[in-house]
């Protein structure tokens, strides 16, 4: 075993630890006047509605309700914060879904105005992770997100949801493309992750980049 893999295993092996322990959902933040005490690195989830945010975040986890499943796109219009660690190390942040097309203009401006001033003025943001379903690839409304975060100067991730509803070569593909959208924004890193919540696919690499983001 490399240096490198020796020390992925070891970080792989910490963050099981980690998310085996103490994670609690804090407190929901419908404006930004609501938002924790500034005092740990946070690490945020964003994602077109419907995308299996709440269901990878479980994942995450390891818990099964720690944040809501539904149906119903753009159920979440808040902020969710939660603690990781005893005493806690990092949060992360379940962000509102976008894209809902249902939506009232005012539901959908108020989002769009706490997302962008919460990305913007965050200082213990210390990554966003960009969820894209792999049935559709990166979509308009998600390089619109991607824009956003670009002009708030936030580095994110892009993970691939729901990856094993394709097959192999499909996978290959959308990971392909990802790649090439992901390398023409600014604040992307270059590494797509792929993940099923379902079949557990990518979470003990996502648990990993999550504790190496969070520097904790």
């Amino acid at each position: 075993m490399s240096e490198a893999e020796a020390l992925r295993a070891e970080l792989a092996e910490r963050a099981a630890r980690l998310f085996s322990g103490r994670v609690e959902f804090q407190l929901s933040a419908p404006a930004l006047k609501f938002l924790p005490e500034p005092t740990v690195p946070e690490i945020a989830f964003c994602g077109r509605s419907n995308v299996g945010k709440s269901s990878l975040l479980n994942a995450l986890t390891g818990r099964r309700a720690i944040a809501r499943t539904s149906v119903t796109p753009g159920r979440t219009q808040e902020l969710n914060f939660f603690e990781v660690g005893e005493p806690t190390l990092f949060r992360l942040v379940d962000m509102p879904g976008y894209g809902f097309a249902k939506a009232p203009p005012a539901v959908v401006e108020k989002w769009r105005r706490l997302v962008r001033d919460f990305l913007r003025g965050r200082v213990v943001l210390k990554r966003t992770l960009l969820l894209v379903d792999a049935r559709h690839g990166v979509k308009p409304v998600d390089a619109e997100m991607m824009k956003m975060l670009d002009e708030a100067a936030v580095g994110y991730r892009v993970v691939l949801t729901k990856a094993d509803k394709l097959k192999a070569s499909e996978l290959d593909a959308v990971i392909d493309r990802t790649r090439a959208e992901a390398r023409k924004h600014i604040a992307a890193h270059p590494e797509v992750l792929v993940t099923s919540s379902e079949v557990k696919l990518g979470i003990e690499a996502l648990r990993a980049a999550v504790l190496e983001d969070a520097a904790v």
